[in-house]
């Protein structure tokens, strides 16, 4: 219950306030206490009960809430965690491009011949086929964070610097991670599927395009104004077809799959919210699985 400025019983915190100190944290004054036990809880520790609000020690002794503190976390629209920073995930997936792209100009174009996405090709420095229907799958993954020009790869981080930590402050960091990587896997099936099989590409333009096409059903959902990630989104596209040398198949292909994706996650109803973005994510991954296999079957048959 709350208690009255001043009144007798209530105890001073360190700093001579008239408000007592929270008890997990004796900095924060506060006026409201604990309904169970009565002691002091500021904004962060308490949890809403029938009447009043509950500390979390309370909560977990059973104190009888029906409520548990995890339940009372705020939420992203996506049903996510609110992270102290919405660009941890962001950050990291920058530092993998950045250490392979040293690694690519450390060693030169023997790596980047191991990882990039190939269908089906002779390699003469191994003097043996090479390519995703020889069972090298990795290249599916180890092409979305490779890079061998400064430019391609300064233009991709930018777009991810950008595009990332509203995304992942929007539907959380897991959603971010799967949205991003299936985005990717996306433009190298769709790559694996229509380039030609010894045409190689690399480059994380396909998941970069995911996040694009993420962005433009985020605002959708949220009735944010659709003309600027329109307008670029349709520059990006063009660029795709007239510029020499890109892999229209990778953008288009993960423009798709994060558009799908990212569609799944902030229309899922609340109470099924879980189920339906594994089973998006899981349908999502599925259908990319079908046109490798279809892909494999084609050239090895």
């Amino acid at each position: 219950m709350d208690q009255v400025p001043g009144s007798p019983q209530e105890p001073q915190n360190a700093q001579g306030d008239s408000l007592p100190g929270c008890y997990r944290h004796p900095d924060r004054t506060t006026g409201i206490s604990c309904t169970r036990c009565e002691k002091p809880i500021c904004t962060d520790c308490m949890v809403s009960a029938s009447v009043g609000f509950q500390c979390p020690d309370c909560v977990r002794g059973g104190g009888g809430t029906g409520h548990t503190a995890q339940a009372t976390v705020p939420r992203t629209i996506a049903g996510g965690t609110i992270a102290s920073d919405p660009r941890l995930i962001t950050k990291i997936l920058l530092g993998i491009n950045a250490a392979v792209l040293i690694a690519v100009l450390a060693t030169g174009d023997d790596l980047v011949d191991r990882l990039d996405m190939l269908g089906l090709a002779f390699d003469p420095n191994r003097a043996q086929l090479a390519g995703v229907a020889e069972g090298e799958w990795y290249r599916l993954v180890s092409a979305m964070f490779l890079h061998q020009q400064l430019p391609h790869f300064a233009f991709n981080m930018l777009s991810l610097w950008w595009l990332g930590p509203s995304l992942e402050a929007a539907l959380g960091r897991a959603r971010f991670i799967a949205l991003y990587l299936l985005s990717g896997l996306g433009g190298s099936a769709l790559s694996y599927l229509l380039a030609a099989q010894n045409q190689p590409s690399l480059g994380a333009s396909g998941a970069i395009f995911g996040l694009l096409g993420a962005t433009a059903v985020l605002m959708r959902r949220m009735n944010y104004d659709m003309k600027p990630v329109l307008i670029l989104l349709g520059l990006n596209l063009v660029f795709t077809f007239l510029w020499p040398n890109i892999a229209w198949q990778a953008h288009v292909g993960g423009l798709v799959v994060g558009a799908a994706v990212a569609f799944g996650m902030v229309h899922a109803p609340r109470e099924r919210r879980t189920q339906v973005h594994v089973a998006t994510c899981a349908v999502a991954l599925l259908a990319i699985a079908a046109v490798v296999w279809v892909r494999t079957a084609q050239l090895m048959g």
